[in-house]
């Protein structure tokens, strides 16, 4: 999907189009007051104070109506420059717009309005040059909005839009939407009784429920799986960890904001831990290794919690509490290519399990002129990022470079992908650490004999297994693979009376073989539970009828088919068990 933000002209038209939506709602609500109307990455908003007057779903065609005969009249759109005592006088009457003016640096601002008819709105621009170029809109949904953003201000309301130059490129983006609102997570979630969230639990913490929790532990052995074959050991720590800690790893003094407050028992403070690599340093410490130990890999399915900003919070995506497929290699400086080589093969490798195929490599470095967030020692960097772009330049790796991305205590590979539903985000990770080991000064002894400190590899394949997860249901629509899907396969016997006994037999040899099953002897007509076997998008379903009782035969049918295929009760089980684990 388009992003409207990073495309000018676009940009420029809903800019425009937010004031059109402006100067419509001010006619049809003459009380009327605004706060802001950016452009945002799929169209623009308007955040508004209507006094007790509340806009409903049904109200956005007549605004939108209203902005037609707008757009139709033609007025030409006209900019004016203003001192700063002008523009308090001239929206003395607003206590928004007076808000934002009285926050502006009276010498080097430049103030502006614009005009278009018998309407003026305090902003920067640019706009088109007239709002008959705005014929191509929609405005899309309603929300409330605190007042700059805090819980404590008033609750204002926010009408979303969006404009195109064309009633093809509107169409598109329409049509789009309406595949993006069938693929959302949270959606297919509650559909599919994945998983739920609750307030009186807490925003950002979703709870799994039993279908969902059997898709997570089927992701968390797989990754295991893996990664035990290539020698990762796998370690439990605790939730917290005494603030002194990570005041050692220095996520205190740079990651702070994104912890959750700290708890004061007995004397000691405790945090929530946002990250496992302080918990993983101590491991490693916990005794002096040899040089022939290393590589040492150790890896944990680790309960995180970061605050995230409400805002931001969405469905198993971006919680506040998430499970990281974490793991910190510590190794020799010499063993750091083949060890990043070894990760970036695994990332690869479960790509190709998931066919995943849409996603970059970025290379996240420091800005070297924010002193704030990251360690400050120029040397360390230089040799961590120089390190790290060579072992990719040899890998023959395709990358680009952003800089102001890296942890704060190293730069990293992030593998970005571009979901089906929303923004690019990463989804694997790869960092480079020396700052670390030598903040929990780790050691091992060399084979001349001194001690040295280990060079560490933070990774994450799967990144979070609840955004991994959310990432996997939109691509497939719900339509979850076979070896992970809650529930495998759905038996439907035709009638009762005759053909419940052998379907019973039927799902015990499942049962037995470690098959997902689920019986459906509702009195329900058969095409009816068909239908729903569709509906919760269950891979195979199982049709019991006369001729399969006689035979001791099992006729089946794959999601989304109508074809039936009939085999013998070891035919069907070599079937099943074949492309389970071959995971097509």
């Amino acid at each position: 999907m388009i992003n409207i933000k990073e495309n000018e002209r676009l940009s420029m038209m809903n800019h425009s189009c937010a004031h059109l939506l402006a100067q419509a709602i001010k006619h049809l609500y003459p009380h009327a007051m605004f706060w802001v109307g950016p452009v945002i990455e799929e169209g623009f908003y308007y955040d508004m104070d209507l006094g007790d007057d509340v806009i409903k779903e049904e109200d956005l065609e007549r605004i939108e109506k209203e902005m037609k005969k707008i757009a139709k009249d033609g007025k030409r759109i006209v900019r004016h420059e203003l001192s700063k005592d002008e523009a308090l006088e001239m929206f003395k009457n607003d206590p928004y717009k007076i808000d934002l003016i009285s926050r502006m640096d009276e010498d080097n601002t430049v103030i502006s309005c614009y005009t278009q008819g018998d309407f003026t709105d305090l902003c920067r621009g640019p706009h088109v040059d007239t709002v008959k170029e705005l014929k191509y809109f929609k405005l899309l949904k309603i929300s409330g909005a605190y007042f700059k953003g805090d819980s404590k201000n008033k609750m204002l309301q926010r009408v979303y839009g969006v404009c195109f130059e064309t009633e093809e490129d509107l169409n598109k983006y329409l049509t789009e939407l309406e595949e993006a609102k069938m693929r959302d997570h949270r959606k297919l979630g509650k559909e599919l009784e994945l998983f739920m969230s609750d307030d009186l639990v807490g925003r950002g913490l979703p709870m799994f429920l039993p279908k969902g929790y059997i898709v997570w532990q089927e992701l968390e052995n797989y990754i295991k799986d893996k990664e035990k074959k290539l020698g990762y050991e796998h370690v439990m720590t605790p939730c917290v960890g005494n603030v002194e800690l990570y005041k050692t790893s220095g996520h205190w003094d740079h990651y702070k904001e994104n912890m959750f407050p700290a708890m004061e028992v007995d004397g000691e403070s405790f945090v929530l831990r946002p990250m496992n690599c302080p918990h993983h340093m101590m491991i490693y410490a916990n005794k002096l290794h040899s040089y022939k130990e290393l590589p040492i890999r150790i890896g944990e399915i680790a309960h995180d919690f970061r605050y995230e900003a409400s805002g931001a919070i969405k469905g198993i995506e971006r919680g506040r509490h998430f499970c990281q497929n974490d793991a910190h290699l510590f190794v020799t400086p010499e063993q750091i290519k083949s060890e990043f080589k070894n990760v970036v093969d695994l990332i690869f490798d479960v790509y190709k399990d998931f066919n995943i195929t849409d996603y970059r490599c970025v290379l996240s470095l420091r800005d070297p002129m924010d002193k704030e967030k990251y360690h400050p020692d120029d040397a360390m960097w230089d040799k961590a990022e120089n390190e790290l772009r060579e072992v990719l330049n040899d890998l023959g790796i395709e990358y680009t470079e952003e800089i102001g991305e890296a942890a704060f205590y190293g730069p990293k590979l992030d593998v970005n992908v571009k979901p089906a539903v929303g923004n690019e985000y990463t989804l694997s990770t790869c960092q480079l650490d020396f700052c670390l080991p030598a903040k929990f000064d780790l050691k091992y002894v060399d084979s001349d004999g001194s001690k040295k400190t280990p060079v560490v590899l933070h990774r994450a394949i799967l990144g979070s297994l609840d955004r991994f997860m959310a990432y996997i249901i939109e691509e497939t629509k719900g339509n979850l693979p076979l070896w992970l899907a809650p529930t495998q396969v759905t038996i439907i016997p035709v009638n009762n009376e005759y053909h419940l006994e052998y379907s019973n037999e039927v799902k015990d040899l499942l049962d037995k073989n470690n098959i997902r099953v689920e019986l459906d002897d509702r009195e329900e007509k058969l095409s009816y539970r068909m239908r729903e076997t569709q509906t919760k998008k269950t891979p195979i379903t199982i049709i019991i009828g006369d001729k399969e009782k006689e035979n001791k035969a099992i006729s089946y049918r794959l999601f989304g088919t109508q074809e039936t295929t009939t085999l013998t009760q070891d035919e069907f089980i070599n079937f099943i068990k074949d492309r389970i684990n071959s995971k097509k």
